[in-house]
Order: C-alpha cells, then sequence, then structure tokens
C-alpha cells in the first residue's frame, strides 16, 4: 500500500494552539499607529495562518523529508545535473562559527581569512580551466551564463564592434543557453549538433562579421566529448567572435582537461555540480565565471586582490571596485559564500590527483550503466560516452511504454527517474548520469531495475502505465496540472 499523503500544515491547525509565546512590546513608540499608514495597506482581518504547536510543526516536517528521495537514501541518475553524493565534512566546515556567522558587511580588515579562502578558490579555479581571471559573483549557473554573455557584450562594444549581435547556439547545448544569450541582448541563432558534435559546416555559415560569440557545452548534453572544439575555436576567432563554455558537465573532465586549452575565452563553473554542495530542490547555487586575460577588465566588481607587503608575515586581501569597462554588480555582496567554502573543501580535500579520479569515475560508471543496459535499452549514440549517456527510449513502444512510463515505474522500486525528454533531439530520449559517487553495486542495482519494469511490461504493460503505485502520490494528470494548477490552499 502507499504511503498516505502527509496533511497540510493549515489542514493540522487548531484554534488557539502556538508554537511560541512572544513578549508583550514594552516600548511605547514601537509600533506606528494605524493612523499613520494609508488605509489601503491595512488589513481587514488577520492573516490566516496555521495555529500548531511546536511539536506539530517539527513531526510534520520530518515526516515530510521521509517522503523525499534524496541522494542520501537512493540512486539520483538526473543527467547534466550531477546529483552525486557530496561529503557531511563539507556541511560541517561551512557551518563554522567565523563562516556562518560572519557579517555580509564586515570590514576587509576583520574578514581576512574569508577574503584569502576565496582568494585560494578563485586561483584553484583558474588553475582548473587554464583561465587568467575569475569572479566569484554568480549566484548559480545561468546566472554565471548570464554574466558571461554581458561580458562578450561588453568586450564588442568597448571595442566598437556594434554590428556583432549573433550569438551561436548548437542544439546539444546546456538548455539555458538561448535565453541567457537572449536575456544579454543577443540575437540566438541554434544550428545542428551530431554524434561529432557541432556542426562545423553550419557554424561556418554564421562566422561573419555579425558573430558575437558562440557558447558551446563539453562535453555535451548528449554525453559526447566535443572533440572538435578547438576548430570550432579557429573558426569562430578568426571571424572576430569569443567562445563561451557552459561548464555544466565539467564533472566530466575536471583535472583532465582545460577549458583555456580548447581555446574557450570565457566560461562559467557550476560549483554546486562539480565542487559539492547538494545541487537542485531549492538550494543554493554557484556560477564563477572565468576570463582570458584580456577579457578580466570586464569582469563583475568588486575584484578581490591581494597585497604583499615587505615585513608583513601575512598577505592582505581588499575589495577593490571594477574598472569603467567592467560589467558592474550581478549580485548583492559577493556570490553564496557558504557554497563557495564547500567548493574550497571539496577541491582542497581532493586535490590534483583526487579530481582527475572523479573525472575518471565519473566516465566509467557512465559507460558501465550504459553497458549493462544495451541488451535492454540502446544508447541513441552507439558509442563510448563521457559522464552520462541518452537511451534510447523508442525501444519502449512495442511494449506499450513511453520514456514518461518506465520514469515513473523506477519511482516504485526507490530509485530517481532519470533525465526524460531531454535533449529535445533525441526522441523519447531518457538521460542517465550515474556519477562517480556511485558504487559498481548501485548501478547494478538500477540497471536490474530497468530489466524488472520491461519484463513487467512484457506480460501486463497497462500495469506499468499505472506506476507509481506505492508512492505518497501516484499518476497525476499532467496536462491539467500543466493548464489548470492549483497555486494556493483554499480551506474546505
Amino acid at each position: 500500500m502507499p504511503d498516505a499523503p502527509e496533511p497540510l500544515v493549515f489542514e493540522l491547525s487548531q484554534p488557539g494552539r502556538t508554537a511560541l509565546r512572544l513578549p508583550e512590546i514594552d516600548v511605547p513608540d514601537a509600533a506606528v499607529p494605524a493612523a499613520h499608514l494609508p488605509a489601503a495597506t491595512l488589513r481587514r482581518d488577520p492573516p490566516a495562518l496555521p495555529e500548531v504547536s511546536e511539536l506539530d510543526v517539527v513531526r510534520h516536517y520530518t515526516r515530510l523529508s521521509r517522503k523525499n528521495h534524496a541522494i542520501d537514501t537512493g540512486v539520483y541518475p538526473l543527467g547534466s545535473c550531477t546529483m552525486k553524493y557530496n561529503p557531511k565534512i563539507n556541511d560541517a566546515l561551512a557551518a563554522l562559527p567565523g563562516f556562518a556567522h560572519l557579517h555580509p558587511y564586515s570590514p576587509d580588515h576583520l574578514a581576512q581569512g574569508v577574503l584569502h579562502l576565496l582568494w585560494e578558490l578563485e586561483q584553484a579555479l583558474c588553475a582548473l580551466t587554464g583561465m587568467s581571471a575569475f569572479s566569484l559573483q554568480p549566484a548559480a549557473g545561468a546566472h554565471g551564463e548570464l554574466a558571461g554573455m554581458l561580458i562578450a557584450a561588453q568586450y564588442h562594444r568597448v571595442r566598437g564592434d556594434s554590428a556583432r549581435r549573433t550569438v551561436v547556439v548548437p542544439t546539444a547545448a546546456h538548455g539555458t543557453n538561448p535565453a541567457s544569450a537572449a536575456m544579454a541582448g543577443f540575437d540566438v541563432v541554434e544550428i545542428p549538433s551530431g554524434a561529432d558534435g557541432v556542426d562545423l559546416d553550419a557554424l561556418r555559415a554564421h562566422a561573419d562579421a555579425t558573430l558575437a560569440a558562440l557558447m558551446l557545452t563539453n562535453p555535451n548534453t548528449v554525453g559526447m566529448f566535443e572533440a572538435r572544439a578547438a576548430v570550432a575555436a579557429r573558426i569562430v576567432h578568426e571571424a572576430g567572435g569569443l567562445l563561451y563554455y557552459d561548464g555544466a558537465n565539467l564533472n566530466a573532465i575536471v583535472g583532465r582537461a582545460r577549458p583555456a586549452d580548447m581555446g574557450f575565452d570565457i566560461c562559467h563553473l557550476n560549483l554546486h555540480k562539480t565542487f559539492s554542495t547538494p545541487h537542485g530542490m531549492g538550494g543554493p547555487g554557484a556560477g564563477p565565471v572565468g576570463v582570458r586575460a584580456d577579457l578580466a577588465r570586464h569582469l563583475p566588481g568588486p575584484r578581490l586582490r591581494r597585497f604583499d607587503r615587505p615585513g608583513e608575515r601575512a598577505p592582505r586581501f581588499a575589495w577593490e571596485p571594477a574598472g569603467p569597462e567592467g560589467i558592474g554588480r550581478v549580485r548583492a555582496l559577493y556570490g553564496n559564500f557558504l557554497v563557495l567554502v564547500r567548493a574550497y573543501a571539496y577541491i582542497r580535500a581532493c586535490g590534483g590527483e583526487g579530481l582527475r579520479a572523479v573525472s575518471g569515475h565519473a566516465v566509467l560508471n557512465a559507460n558501465y550503466l550504459m553497458e549493462l543496459l544495451r541488451p535492454i535499452l540502446p544508447p541513441a549514440y552507439d558509442r563510448r560516452c563521457m559522464h552520462e549517456f541518452i537511451a534510447d527510449g523508442r525501444v519502449l513502444r512495442p511494449l506499450g511504454l513511453r520514456a514518461l512510463d518506465l520514469c515513473k515505474a523506477l519511482l516504485d522500486r526507490g530509485f530517481h527517474a532519470p533525465t526524460m525528454y531531454f535533449p529535445l533531439i533525441v526522441e523519447e530520449a531518457l538521460m542517465f548520469e550515474p556519477t562517480e559517487t556511485e558504487s559498481r553495486q548501485a548501478i547494478e542495482a538500477l540497471a536490474r531495475a530497468v530489466a524488472d519494469i520491461m519484463a513487467e511490461a512484457a506480460r501486463d504493460a497497462e500495469a506499468v502505465r499505472e506506476a507509481p503505485r506505492h508512492t505518497p502520490v501516484g499518476r497525476v494528470d499532467e496536462a491539467t496540472a500543466a493548464r489548470r494548477p492549483v497555486l494556493r490552499y483554499t480551506p474546505r
């Protein structure tokens, strides 16, 4: 039997219950008299908040947490999202009082340890990517993309090259690339990608005086390494454009290949994917943006500077305003700091050889899962993959199933579903990414679960189409949920 759905906290409410008791206000002028406020801003009735005890609140949210699928409880094979296990020591380090309790507006001379950490993280990211300078300010991956595209726009603007308004995005690029380029004011042109990567002939057709940049994800979203990235870089550079690296899939090459060495001029990294911090589920991210040397003047400010002074035992660090050619702030303060602490801890703990092992095991695990599934769920591209691969869900059709049905049935077997129906260039796509942190036993268990579902479908396809049957909420009407969503609670 499925678990019973958890009631809404409003449904647990009982008049008069409370989880806290506030002291009486003893300062006469603490509250602004209602007569001083515009009438339109005053409530007619008190807010309809739930009235529950502290124990009710604790038990309610604890029960909800147990219904969530989490990386701590099962495999999370979402492709291009790197839902890998993250060392708990990094959470403990981020919770140290000197980090967690530091006021964000502390003056530089009272935050030297924190600034030193940020400076060393910038240097580490430069070493790992080959870029000359980084800003840790962007708050997430797509935010880093936007910052990168604003840098590209500023580069062409300063040079007086106002005709460069086109950004080329391959069909196998990361999904947010077109939106980031459009938000930066560019015209987006999509070109095809195949098993060998970006279509170079299609790229050459747009390599003219209007080309501002090519956005490339390497490995791309079909799990293939863009082996011709250097050729693409030469085409773009000869036309006067820039090459942008989307770091969503850096997990596959970290410690082994550097974007700058492939010819990339600008890159962003997802620290919350590659360098610790659980990705997704509403948590914070970090999307630092890095550039080659001559583009550093366009980075968002303020910039962190190191000062080595004769006679002083330790260097000093301080924020300095960006110059007039910078793109300005893209976020208040300086990024999601505690995510940066986790990434720093992860990089220092792994070291160069450890990070090289991370990418090696990520590629090994993906290829092992691909080979286990090949007899029943063959890959869309029949060649060695990188950290993820696309399974061809069209083989499910003779069984009366779609990719969606397989994914729903996996929930009943304790696994999260892979990414489905993305990228759009693969029909009925199922994108698997086991990551380097999954064991051989876990990968084999996932493969057995897929095989069990397909065997069940051969006996009774309707049973699979009714999945999930053992989750708190079963199969929903997705069309109605998308078209007429219920977005607020209404008392019965």
